[in-house]
């Protein structure tokens, strides 16, 4: 139930519209249980001799039931508005008795229905703010999470968390607010009416009632072990979508529709399997419960009849009046049957939107943050080192060197040397597992973490863009940018003749991830984006390798251009990049094996720069 408490408290916020709620599913009830009250009276009516005018039956039988079993303060008010009652409506002949009755039951019906729909109304506006609440906290809670936390999930099952696992959490919010306290109300409203007219009748009606709760608690518990597979099995189904949609181009490519085809039917096949035993376990609950309110009913009806035919101690009008109350009882009951495995889907749900929440972001601000608004001499790696979490290798091993304000470092080394996690370090997409990076002498580590990423523009091999418009795109994290500074970004980037080569030129929207413009295209709005943010620091992660030859020529243009006046590293792809750098260093093996000028690294014949050279390099 812990998790289950967890998920109340996001309904705090929306207690004035709870309060509300509540308040009409007390009317509800209350007018509910007087609907059918009025049917003794109106029997009654229809099928006794109606008292004289000015004489009033006192309905004795009641009274007596209720003798030895109920206070003497409650049989006063009990009395009291019995005799009121019977004062107004048998205060004239029998169709005036009549007419008053009907004009009671017409009244009381549509009362209670005007408060079920406005509890219905105010409680929805509970469920769908708690909804978007959470959903809002861990989409929040997903942006605080560190790079590495992404690299072990897959994208389908995050995205699974925070739509359908939300949705089954919202059935546990009505099953709190609703048929905990309107169906709990409905049965004492309807088991004080019951009570009234015979305790011993009651009494029967609850005999079979432990043995219900405890078929019911089983059936919650299992509930909830296959509710936490089905999610689980759920969030693999939208992996496997969002993986052959991105990936529908090397799909088609290597001809493996057939092969996606069942690997997809597999899994639904066995999402189909986990549902029909879920419906399976949850539909036999409710059969049960009401198989076990027919019993007591049965019981109920004979035993009944035996007062009102043999004993003559209980009206014929009052035991259909009981009958009416304990058959209003079973809906209420029913539906509380269910609601232990609702709240028990919904924990299972719940634990698993709640292990993103719970999850600590590994890279936070520390309590003491200090800002850094502007980067003014050098960046300086002291004996760096990295690992990921899931593996003991080193990437980066003891790395030492300066970045002077103003210089190009270009990285140069084999793939999996180490390049693009040395370039991750500095924005604290990942942290140093030893050593430290200090920026104008401050750790990266005590700087705000925002004020440190302000600082920087990245460009990286794998643009992303978004389903937005160009000026949009270009305009990202921004404000207060005017439509000239975009377009002239759009210039130094060499978009500027494409962008207006487009249907709606920059209002043009360029669909997911900008799949309806070239790489080379896309590469260069990526650059724009980062010009007109105006960054201290410039980071290029292979922003050319993999365009061709007249893209590689347009964006290496604008990368160059905007390296003018700004400290740059560089993963370098090409060969004027290198040679216009200050330093390059070599790595290999997360180790710095050469560091120089081009004209100084080239001269020696061993090293693995000259190789490189004479690979990829000489033309």
């Amino acid at each position: 139930m812990k998790t289950y408490f967890r998920i109340l408290q996001y309904v705090r916020p929306y207690w004035k519209h709870l309060a509300l709620s509540v308040v009409c599913t007390i009317l509800f009830a209350v007018l509910n249980g007087a609907s059918v009250y009025l049917t003794i009276p109106l029997l009654d009516t229809l099928f006794q001799e109606s008292p004289k005018i000015g004489q009033v039956e006192k309905p004795a039988t009641t009274i007596d039931a209720a003798k030895g079993i109920m206070p003497d303060w409650i049989k006063d008010i009990e009395q009291d508005i019995s005799k009121t009652f019977n004062d107004y409506v048998f205060s004239g002949n029998k169709l005036e008795a009549l007419m008053k009755i009907c004009v009671l039951v017409l009244f009381a019906f549509f009362a209670k229905n005007i408060f079920g729909y406005m509890q219905a109304y105010f409680l929805a506006f509970v469920e769908q703010g708690t909804m978007k609440d959470l959903r809002n906290a861990a989409y929040r809670h997903l942006h605080q999470l560190p790079m590495s936390y992404f690299k072990k999930e897959r994208v389908g099952n995050l995205i699974s968390r925070i739509t359908n696992d939300v949705n089954i959490v919202q059935s546990s919010i009505s099953a709190t607010f609703l048929n905990l306290i309107r169906e709990p109300l409905s049965i004492i409203v309807f088991f004080g009416i019951a009570v009234a007219i015979s305790w011993r009748l009651t009494l029967f009606a609850f005999a079979i009632l432990p043995f219900s709760m405890l078929i019911i608690s089983w059936i919650g518990l299992k509930l909830r072990k296959y509710s936490a597979i089905i999610q689980a099995k759920m969030a693999d189904i939208t992996s496997i979508l969002q993986e052959t949609i991105s990936g529908v181009k090397i799909v088609k490519a290597f001809g493996m529709e057939n092969y996606e085809n069942k690997k997809f039917s597999d899994e639904t096949y066995s999402f189909f399997k986990l549902m029909l035993r879920i419906v399976r376990i949850r539909n036999a609950s409710s059969p049960i419960t009401e198989f076990l309110s027919v019993i007591v009913g049965v019981v109920i009806i004979y035993y009944g009849g035996v007062l009102v035919l043999e004993q003559h101690t209980l009206k014929a009008s009052e035991f259909l009046g009981f009958l009416f109350a304990i058959f209003q009882m079973m809906p209420p009951i029913k539906e509380l049957s269910g609601v232990n495995n609702r709240i028990q889907e919904s924990s299972a749900a719940g634990d698993r939107i709640f292990e993103i929440l719970d999850t600590k972001p590994a890279i936070s601000n520390v309590a003491d943050a200090k800002p850094l608004l502007q980067f003014k001499n050098e960046i300086v790696f002291e004996n760096v080192s990295f690992h990921y979490d899931d593996a003991e290798e080193l990437v980066l091993n003891k790395l030492n060197f300066t970045v002077k304000h103003g210089e190009i470092i270009a990285l140069v080394g084999p793939s999996g040397g180490g390049k693009s996690t040395l370039v991750d370090l500095i924005p604290r997409f990942f942290d140093p597992t030893d050593g430290r990076i200090l920026i104008d002498g401050m750790d990266t580590k005590i700087i705000k973490i925002e004020d440190l990423r302000t600082l920087m523009g990245i460009v990286t091999q794998e643009t992303i863009l978004f389903n937005e418009t160009i000026t949009n795109n270009i305009a990202y994290g921004l404000s207060n940018y005017s439509f000239d500074k975009i377009i002239d970004a759009a210039k130094a980037a060499n978009a500027h003749n494409f962008i207006m080569e487009l249907p709606k030129g920059y209002d043009t929207i360029i669909g997911e991830r900008g799949l309806k413009v070239s790489g080379g295209q896309r590469q260069r709005l990526s650059i724009a984006r980062a010009i007109l943010k105006n960054p201290q620091i410039m980071i290029f992660d292979e922003a050319t390798s993999a365009l061709d030859n007249e893209s590689e020529l347009l964006v290496q243009e604008a990368i160059e251009r905007m390296m003018v006046n700004r400290t740059s590293i560089v993963i370098a792809h090409r060969l004027s990049t290198i040679r216009n750098a200050t330093r390059i260093l070599v790595l290999e093996k997360g180790k710095i094996i050469q560091e120089g000028k081009h004209e100084h690294l080239i001269e020696d014949e061993k090293g693995l720069y000259r190789k490189f050279y004479e690979m990829q390099f000489r033309d």
